[in-house]
């Protein structure tokens, strides 16, 4: 009797080691089937950009959820159909690539973000242009997929291209420009560069976009001379985001 029960105790734990050996792993790959690396989400995220220039919509279907939200650089925010009707091939005499640099990633669980920059360079018939973009995306595993359910996409600001201009109107700029009592910026002269300074700010170079539009590197927006009817400089216009301030030259 003792050696049948401990036979049948033998089988039994047989039985539970076998049961063991067989679900576990089945378990375990239920439960690592919703992982996702960086490596993959920018694989994803490249087809997504190498999709744009031929106009193919099916990454854009499939990485997307339905209930997606998106915003683009021009701060447009599109649902998923919207988005993927966007999504068409360039024009006849256009073309361009995009690529993926600076990844970086936050993954836990069933979410996972992807930031990363976009380095895009588009060729207009035969002449290039470059453009840099960040663009951040919300990746959920829902219903057996990851797919983005949020995407915002922004633009660097670049510098525009430094006009020629004729240095010897350069005096017209130069003056004690007021925006209101006691609030002044003056707008120096040296050799053929212009300055400008307001307070006790160190002073900024004018490069020359046209003739009486200028812009400082590396800051948004455009400083433009405003000239009366007889031609001479009245004030100064401090433009950003289609939005003027206007100094008045003393």
């Amino acid at each position: 009797m003792k050696s049948y029960r401990k036979i049948q105790s033998l089988n039994l734990g047989c039985g539970l080691f076998a049961f063991a050996l067989f679900t576990v792993p089945a378990h375990a790959a239920q439960s690592e089937s919703n992982k996702i690396t960086q490596e993959e989400l920018v694989r994803r995220t490249q087809e997504l950009d190498d999709s744009i220039a031929i106009g193919n919509q099916t990454p854009w279907k499939n990485y997307f959820a339905e209930d997606a939200i998106y915003t683009d650089e021009t701060g447009k925010t599109m649902d998923k159909a919207t988005l993927v009707a966007s999504i068409a091939p360039l024009p006849k005499g256009y073309s361009g690539t995009i690529k993926i640099i600076k990844p970086q990633s936050r993954i836990d669980g069933n979410t996972a973000i992807l930031t990363y920059d976009l380095d895009e360079t588009e060729i207009v018939f035969g002449q290039t242009l470059h453009a840099r973009y960040h663009g951040t995306d919300t990746w959920l595993w829902r219903n057996g997929h990851w797919q983005i359910v949020t995407g915002q996409m922004l633009r660097y600001y670049e510098d525009p291209a430094v006009g020629r201009i004729d240095t010897t109107h350069l005096d017209d700029f130069v003056g004690t420009y007021e925006l209101s009592p006691g609030v002044i910026l003056t707008v120096s002269r040296e050799g053929t560069r212009l300055y400008s300074k307001r307070g006790d700010a160190p002073k900024s170079v004018l490069e020359p976009e046209s003739p009486d539009l200028f812009f400082r590197p590396g800051a948004e927006g455009r400083r433009l001379f405003r000239r009366n009817d007889s031609g001479k400089v009245d004030a100064l216009i401090d433009r950003r985001n289609n939005e003027d301030l206007i100094w008045k030259k003393l």
